[in-house]
């Protein structure tokens, strides 16, 4: 684009005055946008706009300085008809209100456009971060189902004890890497300040053996916990015990118990 030649085509001084059509108005301000010399040649204009209106406004005038001068002197009455005011005193003013409009509508519009863009980038980044949890919980999930698919895995139910016969829970046992699957749905919540405790047993003679606590039981939503065990376990069973777990079962507080089946 020639910016000398569009400057010296007079157009910005129409658009100042404003007497252009609506749509070249719109032309000449994506050019201002786009070019800061004819921004600069607008505001250079507005500026001899405003000089110029000041200059043909109307000054005050003393009356009294020359009220003597005129007392007793025959004057002649003549009738005079009010000057109509130069267009370019109305158009300036108004001009300069629509350009300043103009470039306040798009500060707005450029602090809008922002706060979109960051709205925006927030939502894909928070949808990048869920989908990316999907994948892992899809790749959990297909795992999971491997396992539990596995010819060699033995299933041990847990049902529940006299005090807690409403309770239950699953045991899958992979001997081949060491690794139980707990599906602890069947429990209840846990209280405060306490956890379930997981117990491999032998039976003769009885022996406990630790297998930890589940500490995340509330949290977790589909209650499945992956526990190492490499125990000759011929029972499990899970107890409810102070945080940090115990030594040795409460048995008051056995909620499920299942005897391992050598088939599997």
């Amino acid at each position: 684009m020639d910016i000398k030649a569009y400057i010296e085509s007079g157009i910005l001084e129409l658009y100042v005055a404003g007497v252009l059509s609506d749509k070249e108005n719109q032309e000449v301000y994506e050019l201002l946008q786009k070019h800061p010399e004819l921004l600069q040649e607008v505001l250079e204009i507005e500026e001899a706009v405003l000089k110029l209106t000041a200059s043909v406004s109307p000054h005050a005038i003393d009356f009294d300085s020359f009220k003597g001068k005129l007392d007793g002197t025959d004057t002649k009455v003549i009738d005079l008809k009010p000057k109509k005011p130069r267009w370019i005193s109305y158009t300036g003013w108004a001009a300069s209100i629509v350009l300043a409009g103009g470039l306040l509508w798009t500060l707005n519009t450029n602090k809008q456009l922002e706060a979109d863009i960051q709205t925006a980038e927030i939502e894909n980044s928070y949808l990048e971060q869920q989908i990316e949890a999907a994948k892992t919980d899809l790749a959990a999930t297909k795992n999971l189902l491997d396992v539990l698919r596995d010819k060699n895995i033995l299933s041990v139910p847990l049902g529940g004890t006299e005090n807690f016969a409403n309770t239950y829970a699953k045991v899958y046992w992979n001997k081949a890497d060491n690794t139980i699957y707990l599906d602890a749905q069947g429990l209840p919540p846990l209280p405060a300040g306490k956890v379930y405790q997981v117990w491999s047993l032998t039976l003769d003679p009885l022996t406990p053996t630790s297998l930890g606590t589940i500490d995340e039981f509330n949290t977790d939503d589909n209650k499945i916990f992956a526990i190492a065990n490499a125990n000759e376990s011929q029972a499990f069973g899970i107890t409810l015990e102070p945080e940090g777990g115990s030594e040795s079962p409460t048995m008051e507080q056995l909620y499920t118990l299942g005897i391992v089946d050598s088939a599997p």
